[in-house]
């Protein structure tokens, strides 16, 4: 692309990593004790920590300082196996050639069953030991047998969205050996099941939760294709709840059978509905603007409409509308960003460039930069780009001579390119400034999100319609109204007006034009008066009734003409829309649900309807997943999740993330209680190690 003309001056993927100190890093975060506060690894001695299995921290926790052997009495703990080949150790069962020194056998009883000569008989004072520290255990969490580590390891997988076939690579059961030789994991499958069985126990706590909603439900649809080419849909369910607290919620993920068309969407998408019983709670559905996802909507709408049980509607992401329009501005300087991209990766990956880097940035008094640099290809990394040549240009420029040999003279840009990059971060710096507000907002609302778009696309057509800008970015702002258009032609509706109109710091005074009409208006009101009328709630106005009645004693001819007034007021439910819209809207940086909270008493059925309609997702996912590098790790993490585990690991680690406990069909994993058992358990063989240390 020629960037000369009309110019004006203006300021791949990889699979997981699954390394050793990533392992550990993600185990020490899981709760507040960190794994190796449990003492995995003894540096005084290998002392048997007991974390394999439950039989192996009854042995580890009650146990006696040795009295030094050194006769050949050691046999008498082992067991001569039938065919005479080996011993056995009547402990734990290990196994030992028999051609193995005595001294090795001696060895073997003095770290792993100290106090093993004190016993009299090895084998009952095992079981003794046994009992009396399953009692102790069960002290500490009496409806669970726990086998600390696997457990721990179940949380680990979650957290981390780890496959079970994780815990089966060599090099991660080899370190777990080598930190601790008594330490059993569980079979691959027993992990699979135990997930199974999580998720199972945990969906039917999903359920009574959404069956005690009382208020209107949504959903938003997201898509993804798996390393196996299996295509997903995820279903996230949103409401207010009475606290006017936001709900936010991954109900399922569902494979979407071949072709995954519309219809198979659908058909996922109902069965979901109707496992959960919410098929005629959904408000709306916010689907992420794919042909067949629409498709789908448009005849779950179908439906919902043919049974006349309550209104519904969907909507296009916004965020991923934003996206799309300025990945189609980010298009004409294509070979510009890659350029730059490549020069921050040599940045990123050399120590001796960057440190060069930053150095001239400092003499040139071009800023102080940290490495390494985002270089994702969402917009956070595109940012980046426009941001080195327009901040560090002179910088970029240094190192790419003193590197001309490592980096190629390529990668020097061209005067005419680096005054396109200006002009396109220049153009760019209102959408910038619009997602970094929807991104750090806690609750981005439809009508924020409406709010926002409106002046993306006055900023596009002042940009189209402008005689200075050159044709080449005049082009690309073509296309991006386009986008825009459509978009706005989509949620050009009565269902976004009343979303919009309901976020007390937008009514009718910040929404489009296009959205902004009186037939819209009385629609609202029609809507209002059928749904959250005084005959849908005649408790509100019984318990005014009530208050009256108990008031005693004889009033006044005036005060009982004030009290009709105040009934007939409170029987006519229009008033609370039309005293709610005549007052000026809140500031932006009010927090919507905090407004209505403390607003709720003066308008008791707008309210009402405000939690239904607010509940609305603006967005398929979180915007920051869609705009920012976090979500390439989440791509990452879905795309090599095999498709036996998708499942469950997605929805339990979003259910955990709301706060619902780790439940194995009945029992709630008291994840505190078994990190506090196990830190006992380590304390114990670390003080037996440290008494055993020669003076």
């Amino acid at each position: 692309m020629n960037f000369e003309t009309g110019a004006v001056s203006g300021k791949a993927l990889s699979i997981m990593d699954w390394g050793v100190n990533n392992a550990f890093k993600n185990l020490k975060d899981m709760e507040p004790k960190g794994m190796m506060d449990v003492a995995l690894i003894s540096s005084i001695d290998p002392v048997d920590v007991g974390l394999g299995s439950s039989e192996k921290v009854n042995a580890a926790l009650s146990i006696k300082p040795r009295k030094k052997t050194m006769t050949s009495i050691y046999l008498k703990y082992f067991e001569t196996a039938p065919d005479g080949k080996s011993r056995k150790c009547k402990f734990c069962g290990q196994s030992y050639s028999i051609a193995t020194a005595t001294g090795n056998l001696g060895r073997h009883l003095s770290n792993r069953h100290p106090g093993y000569d004190n016993s009299g008989d090895a084998v009952v004072t095992t079981s003794t030991q046994q009992v009396t520290i399953a009692k102790k255990a069960q002290a500490k969490s009496p409806h669970f047998v726990l086998d600390h580590l696997n457990w721990l390891l179940i949380k680990w997988l979650i957290l981390s969205s780890l496959p079970p076939s994780t815990l089966e690579e060599k090099w991660l059961v080899n370190s777990f050996k080598y930190l601790n030789p008594a330490i059993q994991l569980w079979p691959g499958e027993k992990y699979q099941t135990i997930l199974c069985d999580i998720f199972t126990s945990m969906q039917d706590d999903v359920r009574v939760v959404l069956d005690q909603v009382s208020s209107k439900v949504t959903i938003a649809l997201d898509f993804w294709t798996s390393y196996e080419q299996i295509f997903y849909m995820s279903v996230r369910c949103q409401w207010i709840d009475e606290n006017w607290s936001v709900q936010n919620i991954l109900i399922d993920v569902c494979h979407i059978p071949f072709p995954c068309d519309s219809t198979e969407i659908y058909t996922k998408l109902v069965r979901v509905l109707r496992f959960y019983d919410i098929e005629n709670k959904v408000l709306s559905c916010t689907h992420d603007n794919s042909p067949n996802a629409v498709q789908a909507c448009h005849t779950l709408k179908e439906e919902i409409d043919c049974q006349k049980v309550s209104p519904f509607c969907y909507i296009p992401c916004g965020a991923r509308i934003l996206n799309s329009i300025i990945s189609d501005g980010l298009r004409t300087l294509k070979s510009v960003v890659s350029k730059i991209r490549e020069f921050v990766l040599k940045i990123n990956t050399s120590m001796e460039i960057s440190q060069d880097f930053i150095e001239l940035t400092a003499a040139f008094q071009e800023g102080n930069w940290k490495i390494p640099l985002d270089t994702s290809v969402r917009w956070s990394g595109n940012h980046q780009m426009l941001d080195v040549v327009r901040k560090a240009g002179k910088a970029m420029d240094s190192i790419i001579r003193k590197y001309e040999e490592t980096l190629g003279g390529r990668l020097l840009l061209s005067p005419a390119e680096k005054i396109a990059v200006n002009v396109m971060y220049t153009f760019l710096e209102p959408f910038h400034k619009t997602i970094n507000n929807i991104c750090t907002n806690k609750f981005p609302t439809v009508g924020l999100v409406l709010f926002f778009m409106d002046h993306i696309s006055e900023t596009i057509a002042t940009c189209r319609d402008s005689r200075h800008n050159p044709e080449w970015l005049k082009n690309a702002a073509e296309e991006m109204a386009a986008k825009a258009q459509d978009y706005n032609d989509q949620v050009c509706n009565i269902f976004t007006y009343m979303t919009a109109i309901l976020d007390p710091r937008i009514k009718v005074e910040l929404i489009s034009e296009s959205l902004n009409s009186e037939n819209h208006l009385e629609e609202a009101r029609s809507h209002f008066m059928r749904n959250y009328s005084s005959n849908h709630f005649p408790s509100m106005t019984n318990a005014y009734m009530v208050q009256e009645s108990q008031d005693g004693g004889t009033v006044s001819f005036a005060e009982e003409i004030a009290r009709k007034k105040r009934r007939a007021s409170m029987s006519s439910v229009t008033d609370e829309l039309t005293q709610y819209l005549s007052e000026a809207p809140a500031a932006l940086q009010t927090d919507v649900l905090d407004w209505w909270k403390a607003n709720s008493t003066r308008y008791p059925r707008l309210s009402l309807m405000a939690r239904d309609f607010l509940a609305v997702q603006a967005t398929s996912i979180a915007p920051e997943d869609i705009f920012w590098s976090k979500g390439d790790e989440i791509d990452k993490q879905r795309f090599t999740m095999p498709f036996k585990t998708t499942q469950a690991l997605l929805c339990i680690k979003s259910w955990t993330e709301v706060g619902m406990k780790l439940k194995h069909k009945s029992t709630v994993i008291d994840y505190n209680s078994l990190m506090e058992l196990a830190a006992t358990a380590a304390r114990d063989n670390v003080s037996v190690a440290y008494d055993r240390k020669p003076n």
